[in-house]
């Protein structure tokens, strides 16, 4: 048994649909278990939906936006007849608006967030499961939310592995008899039947979730883009397909923002020592990057970008020494926004974090910190990291950027800075 993985780019129109479906026919030869995405840019258009909810603006016209995309896909593909969507779509929109007529404070942004926005997927999924039927590829609807459990938390939810991988194998199994098996990215639910969400881009995760589920021979992640590359080619020129990646190599890119893959999805692979694969669905045939338990000896080194950082600094007010207290108590706070670090840096007598600009959040570490440190903070910046780096990569990056923070390892090279003129 084998899984892939779609995402958005992939079944954006009709055209892409029909190509997604053209792959799927041709991979028919071992059982498949597909992971599809919401199409094109639905997420997106979700959540600027739910910010005008928040902001009390009229919605109509975005949601009529959001509802004809979909239609006009429907339509493009010849299943408007197709009575069970139909009803499934109306039945889609109808769950939005009334999540949106539900929003509260009391409810939280993050809940009523995984109930409309998860819809996207709910659609994506049931207009390619029609189509791929109508084409006579035979296919089972699976509805992630039934068979992938997580705890508690929205927007970021932790997966309850055990109730999960029982659940999934078990309705695989049940249903990959007679047809290719289709499922949600992203999405879940948890012990309450509440929908919940993996994280942004998470139907990487989602692929990982069910492979290891089933005990796949490997997974396939289909992308615009060749492979995994050296660096990301809208930000940097001339980069480089990597054929073959070891899993700990392409894990530590994804730590570092590298966003060809979800950063969850390599850890429960290598357990289970799945490979992965990430190909091109613009030409199937080519070979794409293979990530999987190897040795690659002389990496041409990895150049990740994080833009829209912010630098914090923790001053001791009374000139003291910055110690572990000190550091166990910034870090409690930390914890308690939920908040990642992606670099971090200590001096005699500051304490100093890089992380994703969040405004919010910061404000309310701040506030939770002022009265024991000076707080200072720098908005605006670029993280750049290196891996296996050299002088010459590093050298060329330096160039007309003022470096804030610099760092080295064996192995890797990070620095903070204002981004470049030329970025």
């Amino acid at each position: 048994m084998k899984v892939f993985k779609f995402g958005g780019a992939s079944v954006k129109d009709a055209e892409s649909v029909r190509n997604m479906a053209s792959i799927v026919r041709a991979n028919m030869d071992t059982p498949l278990v597909v992971i599809i995405s919401a199409m094109g840019k639905t997420t997106n258009a979700l959540e600027r939906l739910l910010a005008m909810t928040m902001a009390e603006e009229d919605t109509s016209e975005v949601l009529e936006e959001i509802r004809e995309f979909h239609n006009q896909i429907i339509r493009d593909l010849g299943i408007t007849g197709d009575e069970e969507l139909e009803k499934d779509a109306a039945e889609s929109f109808e769950t939005l608006k009334n999540q949106l007529s539900k929003f509260s404070s009391s409810l939280g942004y993050d809940f009523i967030y995984d109930q409309t926005v998860s819809q996207g997927e709910i659609l994506s999924t049931k207009i390619v499961a029609a189509y791929l039927n109508h084409v006579e590829i035979a296919t089972h609807w699976l509805d992630a939310r039934k068979v992938l459990k997580t705890d508690l938390t929205h927007r970021a939810a932790k997966v309850d592995w055990g109730a999960s991988q029982s659940i999934i194998r078990s309705h695989v199994n049940r249903l990959i008899e007679d047809g290719i098996v289709l499922s949600q990215g992203f999405i879940g639910s948890n012990s309450e039947f509440d929908t919940t969400t993996l994280g942004r881009e998470g139907s990487d995760f989602s692929a990982a979730i069910f492979a290891t589920s089933v005990g796949a021979e490997s997974v396939t992640i289909w992308k615009d883009v060749p492979g995994v590359l050296n660096a990301d080619p809208k930000q940097f020129p001339d980069t480089t397909k990597y054929d073959q990646l070891p899993y700990k190599e392409a894990a530590e890119m994804t730590y570092y923002g590298a966003s060809v893959i979800h950063p969850k999805t390599i850890k429960p692979l290598a357990q289970k020592d799945i490979p992965l694969y990430v190909k091109s669905f613009e030409n199937p045939e080519a070979s794409g990057t293979l990530i999987n338990d190897c040795l690659v000896p002389n990496l041409k080194p990895a150049v990740i970008r994080k833009d829209k950082q912010t630098v914090i600094s923790f001053k001791i007010s009374d000139f003291s020494f910055i110690n572990e207290n000190h550091i166990q108590a910034i870090f409690e706070h930390i914890n308690r926004q939920n908040l990642i670090i992606n670099l971090m840096q200590n001096s005699a007598i500051s304490f100093t974090i890089c992380m994703d600009d969040n405004p919010e959040k910061r404000e309310k570490l701040r506030l939770a910190l002022m009265e024991d440190f000076l707080i200072y903070y720098n908005e605006g910046l670029e993280l750049i990291t290196v891996k296996n780096y050299n002088q010459d990569t590093i050298d060329e990056l330096m160039k007309e950027r003022r470096i804030i923070i610099e760092q080295r390892s064996r192995n890797n090279f990070q620095m903070v800075c204002k981004p470049s003129t030329g970025t």
